[in-house]
């Protein structure tokens, strides 16, 4: 059986000193702020996160552009035309509508070299859930695991990724319809927190709403409470929106549960996700296996 590519995009949030022990390709998304477009790499080579969150904090209004099937097509094409194989773990399709242009790409590039494969899967997953899942995938492919083998196990597995958002703006949740404007202007009166997941369709949901950021933490850590007995066996990857302390008390918190430290990662939430939320978002996300 050929060799094979394990690819990624930059939905996937994860830290960039892990991403280094991962072998995965990454895909860049793209974003537009003040009349700019960026493509987004985790490795901070088109700016740094804070300062994107910094022009958010005085007004700028970003927006995001999927990958579109050109580049798609390069990126198949020149892995395939090295002998080797694709699974491209894709980002929700509850959110995007890439996994389509990556469709379109693949069937045009199998056109052209038949004896190619590229198996395209939808992760049902965003930001640091989806870094969470490349990653246990990548350590799965490590294990010896063919493309066969492998596919069948995301496909299995990504169902059981978890994910536990906080956040701390309304209103940037408003902008993507996901309160109504009389929800924001209450809300932020009162220092409410919707606590977001994503349901097994990949979309995002309110789930509930705490008074204050202490509250909306130890809601966080209670949904984790209730799935997981042994913390120390769990990876877990944690999210900041420029919101370093959060991430770091979420952490505290999981080592008090037994969690290991090499085992939780702390990650930016990137541009691509971090349009949508705003910062001072914090997440935690594990696959439940």
């Amino acid at each position: 059986m050929k060799d094979f590519v394990l690819i990624g995009d930059t939905t996937e949030d994860m830290a960039p000193e892990v991403l280094k022990t991962m072998d995965v390709q990454l895909l860049p998304f793209s974003y537009s702020i003040n009349d700019e477009v960026v493509p987004f790499y985790m490795d901070e080579r088109d700016g740094n996160i804070k300062d994107f969150y910094d022009k958010i904090r005085k007004g700028s209004m970003p927006v995001t552009s999927q990958i579109n099937p050109d580049t798609y097509k390069k990126c198949f094409e020149d892995i395939v035309k090295d002998g080797k194989d694709i699974l491209y773990l894709c980002f929700t399709s509850g959110l995007s509508g890439s996994i389509q242009s990556a469709l379109i790409a693949a069937d045009m590039v199998t056109d052209k070299y038949p004896d190619a494969r590229i198996e395209i899967i939808d992760s049902f997953s965003a930001s640091v859930g989806g870094g969470i899942l490349l990653y246990e995938t990548d350590l799965k492919k490590k294990e010896g695991l063919n493309i066969d083998e492998l596919k069948a196990w995301v496909e299995e597995n990504r169902y059981k990724t978890r994910h536990w958002f906080m956040v701390e703006d309304l209103f940037h949740l408003k902008r993507g319809g996901r309160v109504s404007t009389v929800e924001a202007m209450i809300g932020s009166a009162l220092k409410i927190k919707p606590i977001l997941s994503v349901d097994e369709e990949g979309k995002l949901i309110v789930k509930s709403k705490a008074r204050g950021t202490g509250k909306a933490l130890d809601y966080l850590i209670s949904r984790v409470d209730e799935e997981i007995s042994d913390f120390s066996v769990v990876h877990f990857n944690i999210g900041n929106a420029d919101a370093l302390e959060k991430a770091e008390k979420l952490k505290e918190m999981l080592l008090e549960r037994g969690a290991k430290e090499e085992n939780i990662f702390i990650s930016s939430i990137g541009p691509i996700i971090g349009t949508h939320v705003g910062p001072g978002m914090a997440a935690i996300a594990y696959v439940n296996l």
